[in-house]
């Protein structure tokens, strides 16, 4: 049976790591090492995945995000759409074997989330996710498990005035027009800062993570939070070590870098890239996962 990428981690040795899309039923495999130009294998092992749509509390339901967090281990977000809970899982990428495997409480992940983008500062113990359904960044402390959530606030929410195009068509979710908030995001190179915007926004955003770790106050992290400068509608970004943000550009079959003196170019387009959802950077080359805009726009 054919399967798409959905989300993409490459480590610095370039191993290539991704999720399979789980808008496109059942699979015998969630998450998969890339081995070669057509081959794959199931990994951390086949005992993780769910087969003939069995799911359970021991093995992967429905993944998306996925990190690699530089110091050894892979993270993903399982956003449980069979089972009806919220899961983030983490191994360690030598052994394969099990880091740590959270569930989110329902009052921070509630019914109808979709928490799809996570960035993981391993060194402070701490991961950040975006739930587009409901826009808010979630705040993990990866040691006690404890949660918080940061929402209601208009750099978390899709733009109105900003469409998703495909091809020159406006996309509708649900026979609607696409207006999809807070998904990207990511972390600078020392992770003070975690930058995040709107799937359907232009508008790049940064907050001090102390703020999110610390469980600040609405109004305190809110006041904290800056326009880092301008983005195409995207599914995913990265930001490098030299500050350098690239983005998937939806729109335009392509991606484009946001420089650190705020300008925003176009780096790629490319027709094959047809809803490109993630990008990742690893040995001075840039990795890029494409998804089929077809069965993307039904989720």
């Amino acid at each position: 049976m054919q399967i798409r990428p959905g989300n993409v981690a490459v480590t610095p040795s370039g191993r290539i790591f991704a999720t399979i899309h789980p808008m496109d039923g059942d699979h015998d495999v969630q998450l998969v090492e890339i081995t070669g130009q057509n081959s794959y294998r199931a990994w951390p092992s086949p005992a993780y995945q769910t087969h003939a749509g069995r799911y359970g509390d021991a093995t992967i339901d429905s993944p998306l995000g996925i990190f690699q967090d530089g110091h050894g281990g892979l993270w993903m977000t399982d956003m449980g759409i069979h089972l009806g809970k919220t899961r983030l899982w983490g191994f360690d990428i030598e052994s394969g074997k099990l880091i740590t495997k959270l569930e989110l409480p329902a009052k921070i992940a509630p019914k109808g989330s979709f928490i799809q983008d996570l960035a993981v500062d391993r060194a402070r113990g701490m991961a950040y996710l975006a739930d587009i359904a409901n826009p808010g960044l979630i705040t993990v402390d990866l040691d006690s498990g404890k949660t918080t959530r940061f929402s209601q606030h208009p750099s978390l929410d899709a733009e109105p005035d900003v469409d998703l195009r495909i091809d020159g068509q406006a996309v509708q979710f649900n026979g609607q027009p696409a207006k999809v908030g807070v998904d990207p995001i990511t972390l600078s190179a020392g992770g003070d800062t975690l930058y995040f915007g709107a799937m359907t926004g232009n508008s790049w955003y940064s907050v001090p993570t102390k703020l999110l770790r610390d469980d600040a106050s609405h109004a305190t992290i809110a006041a904290a939070i800056t326009r880092v400068g301008d983005k195409p509608v995207s599914d995913g970004a990265e930001t490098g070590p030299d500050g350098t943000h690239y983005f998937t550009n939806l729109n335009q079959h392509g991606l484009d870098v946001l420089t650190p003196d705020g300008k925003l170019s176009p780096l790629v387009r490319d027709e094959r890239l047809d809803w490109p959802d993630g990008v990742r950077l690893a040995a001075m080359s840039v990795k890029l996962v494409g998804t089929c805009n077809q069965a993307a726009s039904n989720r």
